[in-house]
């Protein structure tokens, strides 16, 4: 039996019934720890995504073989006790890289440019005709742009800069390649100094202790007055407080956000700002990538139960230990 425990997009479920008894939780945002730990019980897989939180009682369950976490991050997932309980993790890796750096650059432009602002200014009957002066926002032709974390995602977002004949700068704690950074016309950085030279700042880091508040008031008070500010990683990796402060004191100029510290929470006083672009986590969501997302996911845990070596194992010493 494998456990479903939110609804995913065709092909996935069909792949599931096809393969084993598929059972599917109660529709709600996240489960709590006891319905998951109850939910396990008998299930050989689970197929999660990132509101479950998927830690020793889950694990424990006997039998269970594999998680197979719908999405490229798994913070939710403590894989070490999974490995440590024999339990296959996996994710899908490499499928929504274009579909989210599409996204990060659609929130640079309409942060910046103040899309949403403008907008609203049309809906409420403000507009009386052209003004040379109204809703002034920032150039991203030519502009700096700083991407923190200069994997896929960020690779991506860089390849579109190029188009608007922007200057990229990176920080990464790995640096990329004298090939690859010819090849996308990027040049590394240290953080501060990217933070201080860059126009629009594109958040690109997992979620991992060192990553956690990783932009708080020191940062932004780094950052360029003009500056933008872009997160589709995850949202505790800024420090949302601070940022509601910066962009009420115009210590930067604008943000977009896809994700957020506390979700599907949203800091109060973010809500109450004109200079702040809001999305509901959706820099994947397009039916070619939720889709595609879904069947991996589903494949992964088919594999896993299977006794098969998915393709995306993200603990392979589990299946190694059994050798």
């Amino acid at each position: 039996m494998v456990v479903l425990t939110h609804p995913i997009l065709e092909p996935g479920p069909t792949l599931l019934r096809e393969a084993t008894e598929l059972r599917l939780l109660p529709n709600q945002y996240r489960h709590p720890v006891e319905a998951l730990r109850k939910a396990a019980e008998g299930a050989q897989g689970m197929v999660t995504q990132l509101m479950d939180p998927i830690g020793e009682e889950v694990l424990r369950a006997p039998g269970l073989k594999i998680v197979s976490n719908v999405a490229v991050g798994y913070d939710n997932i403590d894989v070490p006790t999974a490995t440590r309980h024999g339990v296959m993790v996996t994710n899908t890796p490499g499928i929504l890289d274009d579909t989210t750096a599409d996204f990060a650059f659609a929130l640079l432009m309409a942060a910046g440019r103040r899309l949403l602002e403008a907008d609203r200014f049309v809906r409420g009957g403000a507009f009386a005709g052209w003004a040379i002066d109204m809703l002034l926002g920032h150039d991203v032709s030519g502009a700096t742009l700083g991407i923190v974390g200069f994997g896929r995602i960020g690779r991506g977002v860089a390849r579109r800069a190029r188009a608007f004949g922007m200057r990229v700068i990176y920080y990464d704690e790995f640096p990329a390649t004298p090939e690859v950074e010819q090849e996308l016309g990027v040049t590394r950085s240290e953080l501060y100094p990217l933070l201080s030279e860059a126009d629009f700042v594109s958040v690109h880091v997992p979620l991992t202790p060192a990553t956690r508040h990783l932009f708080s008031s020191k940062e932004f008070a780094t950052m360029k007055p003009s500056a933008v500010l872009v997160n589709t990683s995850r949202g505790p990796v800024v420090d949302e407080a601070a940022l509601a402060h910066a962009l009420k004191e115009r210590e930067i100029f604008a943000a977009g956000l896809d994700v957020y510290e506390n979700e599907p929470q949203v800091h109060p006083e973010l809500l109450k700002l004109e200079n702040v672009v809001l999305a509901p986590h959706i820099a994947s969501a397009s039916v070619k990538t939720r889709s595609r997302m879904s069947e991996v996911a589903a494949r992964n845990c088919i594999t896993g139960v299977r006794g098969g070596r998915p393709p995306n194992l993200l603990n392979p010493e589990v299946l190694d230990s059994r050798r």
